[in-house]
Order: C-alpha cells, then sequence, then structure tokens
C-alpha cells in the first residue's frame, strides 16, 4: 500500500471519531440541551444526512479540481465544524455544526476513496479500502471511548475539542504525505458518470449498504443507554464496551479486507447474515450484562468485516464513474447511518425499550440479505460486472450507454 493510502487512514480516523463519538455522549448532550436520548440520537442522523447530501454534491463540484488541495481544504472545514460544535449554545446551533462537518466528511471520504482506489491495481481496490476503514476500526476502538471518558470526566464538548486537534494533526498529515496526484489524459466528464445511475445493480448496492450500515448503527447509536438501563452496568463500563466494539470492528476490517478480493459475495452473505444473528441475540439477551459485552464486540467483527465487501460492490458496479463511486458508497453507508438512528429513536420513543432498537436493526440487515440474494441473481456468472460492461462502452461510444441492467 502506497504511505498515502495509509495517511488517509489517519484522517479517517478523526474523521470516524467525531461521526460516532456521539453514541457514548448521548446521555450527557441531552441533559446539556435539555432533550430527551432521542432527540439527542437525532444528531447522529443529522451528520448521516450531511454525509448523503455532501458525498454526491462535493465530488461533483471538485470533479476538476487537484486531489490534495480538495482534500486539504476539507479536513480543514471539518477541523473548523468541531470547533462550532464544543462552543455550540444551542441544540439548534450544535445540529447545524454537525450537518456542516457532515458535508466536509463526506466530501474527505469521497474523494479520498477515489484517490485510494486509484493509486493501486484493480486487485487491491479492497484492502486499499480495508486501509481507509481500518482508520474508522480505530476510531472506534480509541476515539470513541476516549471520547466518552473524557465527556465523563470533563464534559462533552471537551471530546469536540479533541477531534478538533485531531483534524489538525490530520490536515498537516494530509500536506506532508499526500503526494499530488496527476490528473488524467482525459478530463472528467460528470455526464458521463452519471449515467451509471441508470444501471439499477447500482441502486441494488445502494441498497444493500444502507441496509446493512443502518441495522448494526440503529442499533449501535443507543448502546450507552442500553448497557446502563438494560443491562444494569454502571456509566464508567460505557468507555470500555465501546473500545472493544472497536476492536471487534478492527479484526474485522482486517480479515474482510484479506478475504473479499474474489469471495465479494460470500463475504456479504456471511457477514450481514452473522449481524443480524448477534443484533437479535443482543435483543433478546441485553439484560444479561455479560451476553451484551460479548455481543457488542461481536458485532464489530461482523459489521466491519462486512465493510471492504460493500464499498467494493459499489466500485464494481460503478467502475465507469471512477469519481461518484466513492460518493455513492460514502452517500449509501449514510443513508443506512441516517435511517438506522431514526428508526431506532422511534421505536424507543414507542415505549418498546432500548434493546427494541436491536429488533428493528435485524429487520434492516435481513432486508439487506435479500437485497443481495436479488443482486446476485442478476449478476449471474458473468466475469464482468455491470460496472465493468458500461465502461467498456463509454471508452467504444461514451454516447451509447446502457439504460438499463
Amino acid at each position: 500500500m502506497p504511505i498515502a493510502v495509509h495517511t488517509l487512514g489517519v484522517a479517517v480516523f478523526a474523521l470516524g471519531t467525531s461521526e460516532f463519538m456521539l453514541s457514548g455522549l448521548l446521555p450527557a448532550v441531552a441533559d446539556d440541551m435539555n432533550v430527551s436520548v432521542p432527540k439527542a440520537g437525532l444528531l447522529i442522523s443529522a451528520f448521516a444526512i450531511g454525509m448523503v447530501v455532501g458525498a454526491p454534491l462535493l465530488a461533483a463540484a471538485t470533479l476538476r479540481l487537484p486531489r490534495r488541495a480538495t482534500l486539504v481544504a476539507l479536513i480543514a472545514v471539518f477541523g473548523l465544524g468541531q470547533v462550532a460544535g464544543a462552543l455550540a449554545p444551542s441544540y439548534g446551533i450544535l445540529f447545524a455544526s454537525r450537518v456542516v462537518s457532515a458535508l466536509a466528511c463526506a466530501g474527505f471520504w469521497a474523494v479520498g476513496a477515489s484517490v485510494a482506489v486509484a493509486m493501486v491495481p484493480v486487485t487491491q481496490r479492497a484492502r486499499a479500502i480495508a486501509v481507509m476503514l481500518g482508520g474508522l476500526s480505530i476510531a472506534n476502538v480509541l476515539g470513541v471511548p476516549a471520547g466518552a471518558f473524557l465527556g465523563d470526566h470533563f464534559g462533552w464538548r471537551s471530546a469536540f475539542w479533541a477531534v478538533a486537534a485531531a483534524s489538525g494533526l490530520a490536515l498537516v498529515g494530509v500536506v506532508v504525505l499526500v503526494p499530488r496526484i496527476a490528473r488524467p489524459a482525459e478530463q472528467p466528464v460528470l455526464r458521463r458518470e452519471l449515467v451509471i445511475y441508470r444501471d439499477r445493480q447500482v441502486w441494488l448496492a445502494v441498497a444493500v449498504v444502507a441496509l446493512a450500515a443502518g441495522g448494526v448503527f440503529c442499533a449501535f447509536s443507543y448502546l450507552a443507554p442500553l448497557l446502563t438501563d438494560v443491562a444494569g452496568l454502571g456509566e464508567g463500563w460505557v468507555p470500555a464496551v465501546l473500545a472493544l466494539f472497536g476492536v471487534g470492528a478492527l479484526i474485522g476490517t482486517a480479515i474482510g479486507g484479506r478475504v473479499t478480493d474474489g469471495r465479494l459475495f460470500t463475504v456479504l452473505f456471511s457477514g450481514i447474515a452473522a449481524s443480524t444473528v448477534f443484533l437479535t441475540a443482543l435483543a433478546l439477551f441485553s439484560a444479561t450484562a455479560a451476553a451484551a459485552i460479548v455481543l457488542a464486540f461481536l458485532l464489530g467483527v461482523s459489521a466491519f468485516y462486512t465493510g471492504p465487501a460493500l464499498n467494493a460492490r459499489v466500485f464494481e458496479v460503478a467502475t465507469a464513474a471512477p469519481t461518484l463511486a466513492g460518493a455513492t458508497a460514502t452517500a449509501s453507508f449514510n443513508l443506512g447511518n441516517t435511517a438506522g438512528p431514526w428508526l431506532g429513536g422511534t421505536v424507543i420513543d414507542a415505549g418498546l425499550g432500548y434493546e427494541s432498537a436491536a429488533w428493528a436493526g435485524a429487520g434492516l440487515t435481513t432486508s439487506a440479505i435479500v437485497a443481495v440474494a436479488v443482486s446476485a441473481r442478476l449478476r449471474g456468472g458473468r466475469g464482468k460486472g455491470p460496472g465493468e460492461s458500461a465502461h467498456a462502452a463509454y471508452e467504444s461510444d461514451p454516447e451509447r450507454a446502457p439504460q438499463t441492467r
């Protein structure tokens, strides 16, 4: 792996910490802002909404801009968003700061993923994405629990200040270590890349990613109150269990990155099925502290084991759109990260208890398995994915792109 790919993974550590650290801060934020825990949970959805909207918009807006300069600008805006969150005097301003931070985060993910994939052979795409996801896994191992620890001892705002500092370090790393990416001989044309959205396999890939991610984060977003109110653990246990989830995520990412290339659908089926089993078990046995702790770890493994395959599938079907492929993958994950916390908060508000979020998550991942089965059936035994076939069509005659697949 080029050193630049690892540098992008380090930057993703800061991004991922901000995205997920509220899972350990919700009770404190809710209390300080005088809102309910489910309403505070909407701050997670706010970030995800910004990611959904920002990924394609910023990918399109920066299509012809220098890649490194774009990454530098985006990580700088992200850091300023963290400062705004730390200083937010009201829930509304905090909500807005999350959206702005998410827009910058989305752009960085989309451009960064395209840069990472462009720097490696096609056969190593999943591994390159796994390196970036490794930053996200380490964020769950260290960043999210550290945020919960800071929030518990110094107030939730201290976690935002810490992420702002980490963003500054990431900015320096990108400036120093990410090389200037040579612009392609043929400049990207947005109209050509947009044609991928006529392909139903692309939309199936979006559905699989959104449902799989939404199922996991439907439960994960409310893991802190589940551990304290249902499992009966003290608040001091929350950072440790979040760290354990992160350890599982790191292990899952390492395994998934190694085995996905050449076994994409096998990993998709097995990983999402495992998440469904663990979510169901969490719903059934969350009142037992030991079971809740072990299942949090296992859920981290299964969710992030599937991550490289979910990303690789999007890039496979969107080969003809190297820029929008990264944006599509980012937006897809965050469609799930938007819908998951919202659905979890909805069932909790209905009086069904915090464990109901795990039941709802299992329903989403079950739907993801169905979508994978449909995608596999349509793909059949063909050597080329639809995106690769489309790419060949563009090369020969850009005006004659396939309408449907």
